[in-house]
């Protein structure tokens, strides 16, 4: 099959393929997007926001071993399968690190870890076994050491809440998703809507617009995110807002443009001639047509939007504890830089750059791909 036989989306694929780097970056985003999606089943602590805390065992350094003893807690209801997937599962245990444990006596013997060891004489805290018991049932010694007590291995070490680093920085993947793709839902739906009426009808519209545009455009980014954030509050949800109401300006630019060339051409004279509507002319003919451009600066945008909600984040400005944002993760702990603890803001720092990265050559590959000239 030669190339003039291919259509252009399969040529752009062609093409898109033999960029290494691009391919790259489409890994990074496809593994990031299952990691977000199924979070909470690959992490080790699936609690909502991998929040399960525990002091004694904070600021352990990565690959360390606790064994935890796990106490039934009451009146905990279990959540479905789905509910889970989407927002975690609450613990039906308090976990507690110990370090020695026996039976004796229908009661469990055990020493409580403690941060700092050196010079501390703990003793045996004692629980009457039937605490253990799950439905009435009091679990013999096997069942007990099988359900009862757990060994973890915190992969990148705990933070000082004692909470499991990797499990949060698998789920601040999806926080990071989300932000990105919210907002440059809502930049594509703003931005496409002025730069085609812009485009499209020209003259007065135009001129108005692209005052909009240019008074939107001559304001720093990030102050306007910072301005819009204060004015809408602290949250989640305000921070997808106030991105996307931010990254529409080049949008439009881009959308306009593309409708200055194509309005011109005969398959819209085309259209009128046939009585076809200004809308469906706008929709069904002229969009599709500049839906490569769109991609390639909606995948740049993606990059945009994550630096955003990190920096945000970092500020206070964006999520919230206890969800696990990279940016608030590195704003937290930051200040381990100096000692022996700096993998607590180096890696929430490398899971931003790596995404970043990936979102910015699947973008070049995408312009490289789409462009005409080649």
């Amino acid at each position: 099959m030669n190339g003039e036989s291919l259509s252009p989306g399969r040529l752009a694929w062609q093409r898109f393929k033999k960029n290494r780097s691009a391919m790259f970056g489409l890994l990074v985003v496809i593994v990031a997007i299952f990691v977000a999606l199924f979070c909470y089943i690959l992490v080790p602590d699936n609690s909502p926001f991998s929040n399960r805390m525990s002091l004694p065992a904070s600021m352990q350094h990565p690959g360390t071993k606790i064994t935890f003893l796990k106490i039934p807690l009451k009146n905990v209801d279990e959540v479905g399968f789905f509910t889970g997937l989407i927002s975690g599962i609450p613990s039906m245990y308090k976990e507690v690190a110990i370090k020695e444990l026996k039976c004796k006596n229908d009661s469990v013997y055990f020493k409580e870890l403690v941060g700092d060891e050196q010079g501390e004489v703990v003793d045996f805290s004692v629980l009457p076994i039937s605490d253990f018991s799950e439905n009435g049932m009091i679990p013999s010694a096997e069942l007990f050491s099988k359900k009862c007590i757990v060994e973890r291995v915190f992969i990148l070490g705990t933070d000082r809440f004692g909470r499991d680093l990797f499990s949060r920085l698998m789920v601040g993947t999806r926080v990071s998703l989300a932000v990105g793709l919210i907002a440059v839902f809502i930049s594509l739906v703003i931005g496409i809507t002025l730069g085609a009426i812009a485009g499209y009808y020209r003259g007065f519209i135009d001129r108005v617009i692209v005052w909009f545009i240019n008074v939107i455009w001559s304001i720093p980014t990030l102050l306007l995110v910072v301005a819009i954030t204060m004015a809408l509050g602290k949250g989640f949800t305000q921070v997808f807002i106030a991105v996307g109401l931010t990254m529409w300006v080049e949008v439009a630019r881009l959308v306009r443009g593309q409708f200055f060339v194509l309005r011109e051409q005969q398959f819209v004279e085309a259209g009128k001639a046939l009585g076809y509507d200004h809308g469906r002319i706008i929709i069904k003919h002229i969009l599709p047509n500049i839906l490569g451009p769109v991609i390639v600066i909606a995948a740049s945008n993606f990059a945009s939007a994550i630096l955003l909600e990190a920096g945000l984040s970092f500020l206070g400005m964006g999520a919230q504890p206890p969800m696990p944002s990279w940016g608030m993760m590195i704003k937290e702990n930051y200040g381990y830089i100096v000692v022996d603890s700096a993998y607590l803001a180096i890696w929430p720092g490398v899971a931003i750059a790596l995404m970043v990265l990936a979102f910015t050559l699947l973008g070049n590959g995408l312009r490289d791909a789409f462009d005409i000239k080649n």
